[in-house]
Formats: structure tokens, sequence, C-alpha cells
């Protein structure tokens, strides 16, 4: 029984370490405040209210419609991104990570 307890620990903890990095490319980048009401029409969601709302953080829209926040790396380097472009609205980013439940651990990022 303290077999089966320590096996079980140890893969509680080593399962991040084997999560496989996924890469999301051409996806929308939208703030955690709009995800729900943009997500219909995520391409008309504008980088003005993408920086308004830059406190929320922010996460991309997967092809399947899943909406992944970012952890605190992904929105630095997004909102920086975001700040340089001159875009309008159709904010798509090409972005390699790991997904760890409903957040994406950003190893890049970059805003198309």
């Amino acid at each position: 029984m303290k077999l089966l307890a320590s096996v079980l620990a140890f893969a509680l903890v080593a399962a991040p370490a084997f999560a496989a990095t996924e890469t999301f490319n051409n996806v929308s980048v939208i703030d955690v405040s709009c995800s729900k009401k943009a997500a219909a029409n995520a391409d008309a969601h504008t980088r003005e209210c993408a920086l308004a709302c830059a406190k929320s953080g922010y996460g991309i829209l997967t092809e399947d419609q899943k909406f992944l926040k970012f952890d605190a790396n992904g929105n630095k380097e997004i909102l920086a991104q975001l700040k340089a472009s001159d875009k309008a609205d159709h904010l798509r980013a090409d972005v390699t990570g790991d997904v760890e439940g409903t957040t994406l651990k950003v190893k890049s990022v970059k805003l198309q």
C-alpha cells in the first residue's frame, strides 16, 4: 500500500515535468475580461480594448474554441507587443507553451 501511495505521489509531482509543448499558429489573442463575449467574433476584438483590459491578462482562443489564459510571462510579452503594434483589430499570434489545465505557460509568443 505504501508503494502504491509513493508511486501515485510521484506521478502527481512529475506530471507537469512531462507536459508536452504545444504550438498554436495564427490564433486570436483576447484579454481575459472579453474572452467570453469576444469569442463569437474574436477578430473584431480591438487592440484598444485589449490594452484597456490589460490588468485582466491575456490568452488565446484555440481552433476548437477553447480559451487558454497566459501565465505571467506570456502576459508580459504579449502586452509589450500589443503596445508596439499598430493593428486596430484581428489580433493573432503564434504561441508555443505548455498547457496546464486552462493556463498556457508561454515559452514564446509572436503577434502577427
